[in-house]
């Protein structure tokens, strides 16, 4: 990522939170500490945020509420073999008249081209996936109602939804920030509670992660291991984390990114 982009998108986290920690920086932008903390520099010199100890705040916040974690347009481009290995795989549980849920997430949107020969009541809060299947689909597209957050490109509410409630899946496809032996985690409270409200819905609970999310971390856990029915992931992954999910029960299906190949991947 060019140090503009770069320099763009840490002026918007500061301006949307009080605070912006340097590790949360680091784990939004997927560069180094050292990087962010002379980016950190750079802008305080010129009078565009105020440093401060483990990270920066801005000079003039604005109102809006935005949600902590990497915007959906560098997270799409990260991984994508992998992530389109493992939505393949995905899309090979799903049946023609399943009802199932898909959460917003570079991952699961990588189902979308996938799903289009399908036939299936699909509940989704990914705007773009919902976008795609419905001009591209004969899928029928339940949405529930909310804000879009446009950086993440999902739909969010703090408010219950009569839609999530009334609504049953066989399957539900989530994506997560990260994985260790206490659960699943991710990045922002909103996304958590989007997520559980929507996996309470489902019979069983499919996790779509490459393998490089068993060594990210976060603060917020949106379940535990023990919900997990399936977890798909490339072939990075490592034998600590195997013997993991193993002692948890969760049945693991690894895939093969096919790197070479032309795949018909989604685009925003």
């Amino acid at each position: 990522m060019h140090e503009r982009e770069r320099h763009r998108l840490i002026l918007r986290a500061v301006g949307e939170h009080p605070v912006v920690t340097v590790a949360q920086l680091v784990d939004m932008l997927d560069v180094s500490e050292a990087t962010i903390r002379r980016d950190i520099a750079a802008l305080d010199e010129d009078n565009k945020l105020r440093r401060i100890r483990g990270g920066a705040e801005a000079i003039n916040p604005v109102t809006s509420k935005q949600l902590l974690g990497r915007p959906f347009f560098v997270t799409k481009t990260l991984n994508v073999a992998q992530k389109a290995a493992i939505a393949e795989r995905a899309v090979e549980m799903c049946e023609p008249g399943d009802s199932i849920i898909i959460h917003g997430g570079s991952t699961t949107y990588q189902m979308a081209p996938l799903l289009k020969s399908k036939k299936m009541q699909v509940l989704t809060n990914s705007f773009p996936l919902a976008d795609y299947l419905i001009e591209h689909s004969e899928n029928s597209v339940v949405v529930p109602g909310g804000t879009i957050y446009r950086e993440q490109n999902i739909i969010l509410s703090p408010f219950e939804s009569d839609v999530i409630h009334n609504f049953y899946a066989s399957k539900a496809f989530v994506g997560a920030q990260g994985i260790n032996s206490m659960g699943l985690m991710e990045s922002d409270p909103m996304i958590i509670q989007s997520e559980q409200r929507l996996i309470a819905q489902a019979e069983k609970l499919v996790v779509m992660i490459d393998s490089t999310k068993f060594s990210q971390r976060s603060n917020m856990f949106l379940c535990k291991l023990d919900n997990i029915d399936t977890l798909i992931t490339d072939d990075g992954i490592g034998d600590e984390d195997r013997a993991m999910l193993e002692r948890a029960s969760i049945k693991l299906v690894v895939v093969q990114a096919k790197e070479q190949e032309d795949r018909n991947t989604a685009s925003a």
